[in-house]
C-alpha cells in the first residue's frame, strides 16, 4: 500500500509516519504541509521531506492508495471526506472530525465506495482489553450496571499545539479527549450512547485562555448501563503516570472491575481481590487498517469507529447546547 501522510499540526501523526516506514506492507508516497511555518519546523525538527505542495495535489496522486491525516481537528472532517471523494482509504489521528453533519458524510461515502476509515484509538491496545472484554462477556462480575472512566490530560502550557486555543480548530474537549474512552467502552460491551443526562465543558485551570473549555465531564446512558466520565485537561504536570490517566471501574451485580492505563494488570472484587496479570500488546494501527481494507477481521473495523466517533460528538454537542 502507498500512503501518503497530510497535515503534521499535532504530533500524534509522527506515530504514523514511524510506523509507516517501519512496515515492510506499507510505502510513503509522500508528505505534506500547508502551513508553511510548521513545514519548516517539521521538517527540521524530524527531517521530514515535504513532496506535495497542496492537498489536491496529494488527492491527485493515482498512486496513492490512502492517506493518514493529522492536521487540526477542526480541518479533519473534509480533508476525509475529500479522501474519500477521491478513492482513498483513510486513517486518521482522533477525532475524525468535529461535526456531525461532516460524520454523516463521511459514512454515506464509506457505505458507497466501500472504502476504509480507520482511526488511532490506541486504547483498544491496552494489555488488558481482551482479557476485559472476556470477564463481561463471561458474566464474572454478573450484570455490568455501571461504568466510570478518567481520562485526564496535562494542559501542557508551551508544549501543546497553539491552535488548540485559537477559536473553531479544537472543536471541544469532550470530542478530543473522550472518544478514546467512549470507544474502549463501546468496544468492550458492544453497547452504543442511547440517551445522555447531561455533559458539561467549561473553563477552570486554563487560567491564560479563558475562552478555553479546559474540562469535560457527562453521564450518558449505554442502553441499560450508566456511563459517567472525566475527561479534563486538569492534571498537574507530573513525572509520572496518575491514576486519573485512563483508569476504567465497571460495576456488576456479582463483583467489581477496575484496570488503568499506569499497568497492566485486572483488578477483580468479589468476595475478595484478584488480580489478573495481562501480556503487553504493541500497538498495530497499520496492520490492522490493512486487514480492514482486505476485508478481514481487524479490532480497527470502519464501522464501530465510526459509531464510536458519533456516540462522542453527540456528547460534545449536548455539552455546547446546554453544559454553561
Amino acid at each position: 500500500m502507498r500512503l501518503a501522510i497530510a497535515g503534521f499540526r499535532h504530533y500524534h501523526i509522527l506515530w504514523m509516519y514511524d510506523s509507516a516506514k517501519e512496515n515492510p506492507n506499507v510505502e510513503i508516497a509522500g508528505c505534506l504541509e500547508e502551513d508553511a511555518q510548521h513545514r519548516e519546523a517539521t521538517k527540521k525538527k524530524y527531517n521530514i521531506d515535504f513532496n506535495y505542495n497542496t492537498y489536491d495535489e496529494l488527492l491527485a496522486d493515482k498512486t496513492v492508495d490512502a492517506v493518514a491525516i493529522g492536521d487540526y481537528f477542526a480541518k479533519r472532517g473534509q480533508m476525509v471526506i475529500k479522501a474519500l471523494k477521491a478513492g482513498k482509504h483513510v486513517i486518521a489521528d482522533r477525532p475524525i472530525c468535529t461535526d456531525i453533519k461532516e460524520l454523516d458524510e463521511i459514512r454515506k461515502l464509506v457505505k458507497d465506495t466501500g472504502l476504509t476509515v480507520s482511526c488511532r484509538l490506541d486504547l483498544r491496545y491496552m494489555p488488558q482489553t481482551e482479557r476485559a472484554k472476556d470477564i463481561i462477556g463471561s458474566g464474572e462480575i454478573g450484570k455490568v450496571i455501571n461504568i466510570s472512566f478518567t481520562g485526564q490530560h496535562c494542559l501542557n502550557y508551551g508544549a501543546r499545539p497553539r491552535w488548540y486555543f485559537e477559536p473553531g480548530k479544537q472543536g471541544g474537549t469532550i470530542n478530543d479527549i473522550a472518544i478514546h474512552g467512549v470507544d474502549l467502552v463501546r468496544y468492550l460491551t458492544g453497547k452504543s450512547v442511547s440517551k445522555i443526562d447531561c455533559a458539561r465543558t467549561y473553563n477552570a485551570f486554563a487560567d491564560k485562555e479563558p475562552d478555553f473549555k479546559d474540562c469535560g465531564m457527562f453521564m450518558a446512558r449505554m442502553d441499560d448501563i450508566t456511563l459517567t466520565a472525566d475527561v479534563s485537561y486538569a492534571a498537574p504536570k507530573f513525572s509520572g503516570t496518575l491514576p486519573t490517566y485512563w483508569n476504567f471501574y465497571f460495576w456488576g451485580t456479582d463483583g467489581m472491575m477496575n484496570f488503568n492505563l499506569a499497568d497492566s494488570r485486572i483488578h477483580i472484587y468479589k468476595d475478595k481481590e484478584y488480580i489478573i496479570e495481562c501480556p503487553d500488546r504493541k500497538p498495530d494501527y497499520l496492520n490492522d487498517f490493512l486487514t480492514d481494507i482486505s476485508g478481514g477481521k481487524s479490532i480497527m473495523e470502519t464501522e464501530g469507529i465510526l459509531d464510536s466517533q458519533r456516540d462522542t460528538l453527540l456528547l460534545q454537542m449536548f455539552a455546547d447546547k446546554y453544559g454553561e
